[in-house]
């Protein structure tokens, strides 16, 4: 069973953070890191064409990063010569996002590759990627999720006669994403998240509450689960692509520590740590969720690579409990790299740019 650590025990925390201080400067050599970014998928694209770049989750970790004296290379993974240049690294953290990003290939990528890597391990990033997937564990694990379809293109869509959400199976940030409260806009919504992502559709009765997301960290004592964070969209009909973004800084979403009873805190917290050990999710995570005003949770989703510029929910999370983005950073470099190592080889010659690299043991 998951140890855990009291998110309101600032002393235990502050334990934690001297802790992951102390770990990288008993370090004889400084880290190399790969920070792995580019444009791989619809959702890093938009990212990248929309945010200010003081607003990138790459400016922010490559501030840390420097911040904490290690040396780093932003590695675009289009680059013909990505998969060559991963086996020069200590260690690699990804900043994709999407498909190919946070979806179980490139950590099965970097598995074979016997890079180190932040973050969850092939089998929890492809579940948690894969909506259908994701929803499917969660009924198994008996966490409430709101009722499903799944549509694929050349079918018949039924409508159930009530609002529904549709998206498309693979991706965040709500890419491709529509709230149907008609039946006749349900099949320009299906096509709609068709286009994004021609894999199949979810198509997901919508649940009226207040969406609240949670974020989970490993610490080198145990996982930290923050303090559930509300994000009330102040204009449009829900928590959409342009809410998430908010490129223009017009505060169209407010983010705070979410004021609800302490029975419906503890579930949340409850249902994210069974989330993270029924996936099997590493280093850090955010869950999200739906309260209704009569205090129902439901499950949405799974992020196994969470957002990480200066005033993303999960780092704000992290801030509510004393952690600083340095802290962050220090803590999933340290959870990659002290990992059970690999005792075999680099297991092929396809990439044999250099000697076969055998992974010390961790220590």
């Amino acid at each position: 069973m998951t140890s855990l650590i009291d998110a309101h025990d600032h002393a235990a925390i502050s334990r934690q953070t001297d802790a992951l201080r102390i770990w990288h400067e008993g370090r004889e050599a400084g880290l190399n890191v790969a920070l792995v970014y580019g444009g791989l998928s619809a959702e890093d694209r938009l990212y990248i064409a929309e945010s200010p770049t003081d607003q990138l989750s790459v400016t922010a970790l490559s501030g840390s990063l420097t911040e904490i004296g290690a040396t780093f290379t932003i590695l675009d993974p289009c680059d013909p010569r990505f998969i060559a240049e991963l086996l020069n690294f200590d260690v690699a953290l990804s900043n994709l996002h999407g498909p190919y990003g946070e979806d179980g290939r490139l950590q099965g990528l970097l598995d074979y590759l016997r890079t180190p890597f932040c973050g969850s391990g092939v089998a929890a990033a492809a579940i948690a990627a894969n909506k259908i997937l994701c929803k499917q564990a969660m009924k198994g694990l008996g966490i409430p999720t709101p009722a499903w379809q799944v549509w694929k293109q050349g079918t018949t869509p039924q409508w159930a006669g009530r609002p529904v959400m549709v998206k498309p199976a693979q991706g965040g940030s709500s890419v491709g994403m529509s709230l149907v409260r008609q039946e006749a806009a349900l099949l320009p919504a299906l096509e709609h998240a068709w286009a994004t992502d021609p894999c199949l559709v979810l198509v997901e009765e919508h649940i009226t509450g207040l969406p609240v997301t949670v974020g989970l960290l490993e610490l080198p004592d145990g996982l930290l689960v923050f303090p559930p964070l509300a994000t009330e969209v102040h204009a449009g009909e829900f928590y959409d692509a342009a809410a998430k973004l908010d490129a223009d800084g017009q505060g169209t979403v407010s983010v705070t520590a979410a004021d609800l009873p302490a029975a419906v805190l503890d579930s949340l917290t409850r249902y994210a740590v069974a989330l993270w050990e029924g996936l099997g999710c590493r280093g850090s995570a955010r869950i999200d969720f739906m309260v209704t005003g009569a205090g129902e949770l439901f499950a949405l989703e799974v992020n196994t690579t969470p957002g990480m510029s200066r005033d993303a929910n999960f780092v704000t999370g992290a801030g509510l409990c004393g952690l600083s983005h340095v802290d962050v950073v220090r803590a999933v470099l340290r959870e990659a790299l002290t990992r059970a190592s690999y005792d075999v080889p680099l297991p092929t010659p396809v990439f044999n740019v250099g000697p076969a690299i055998v992974r010390e043991p961790a220590s």
